[in-house]
């Protein structure tokens, strides 16, 4: 049966993998930046795999030898950019010594940093403009990444509840108020960046403050 993307069987002689790890995982490098710049620019439903081998500088066989689809691909950018925040936020949790603000600060710089510039922030904005259209993508991002931080945001307040540094559970019942600010970012800097853009950080520790009050913080 023919690949919906081309015949992904019929790998060229150029259609080699790179030799080495250190190659191997430059080139997956070069083909996920490829493919959000493509997906950015064309949409996900039109944009064509050959378009993206072509800027990545490989040959449409290779790409398939590293990704089968424009799925994977999708799949690959969330994995490489947004998933490892996630990880590392799972860690810092279970023998962090501060408090609940410390704890909450620390996070948000996390996410300032690793989720709300660069590649990461575009798999983000790629994900709010097409996930309707293209339920599978949200369906993969959702069991990747929100699956994984709502727990997390959910132990981060049963901490502050137990050490008593605030005293409202409404975080742990609705702990996307937590991250919301993110999508507010996302969103306003995407429509109106152009001419009255947010400052991330600056927006982010506003919030939390209000956030944090809200929730009835008590000085340790």
């Amino acid at each position: 049966m023919p690949h919906p993307e081309g015949d992904a069987g019929k790998v060229s002689r150029r259609a080699r993998p790179a030799h080495g790890p250190e190659q191997r995982a430059a080139r997956r490098q070069d083909i996920l930046k490829a493919a959000l710049e493509e997906f950015t620019r064309a949409g996900f439903g039109a944009a064509r795999l050959e378009d993206v081998a072509r800027a990545a500088g490989v040959a449409k066989g290779t790409l398939y030898l590293y990704f089968p689809n424009k799925q994977a691909l999708f799949e690959g950018l969330v994995k490489e950019n947004i998933a490892p925040v996630m990880a590392d936020a799972a860690e810092l949790l279970p023998h962090f010594p501060g408090t609940t603000r410390d704890l909450v600060r620390l996070l948000a710089d996390m996410l300032v940093a690793r989720v709300l510039q660069g590649s990461a922030a575009g798999v983000l904005r790629l994900m709010i403009a097409e996930g309707a259209r293209f339920p599978e993508l949200a369906a993969f991002h959702h069991r990747e990444v929100v699956s994984q931080t709502l727990p997390l945001v959910r132990a981060v307040m049963e901490r502050g509840l137990a050490r008593g540094e605030i005293t409202s559970d409404a975080a742990m019942r609705f702990p996307q108020m937590v991250f919301a600010p993110a999508l507010t970012v996302l969103v306003w800097n995407s429509l109106f960046g152009a001419f009255d853009p947010i400052d991330a950080g600056a927006f982010v520790d506003t919030y939390l403050d209000t956030l944090l009050r809200g929730l009835g913080e008590r000085a340790p």
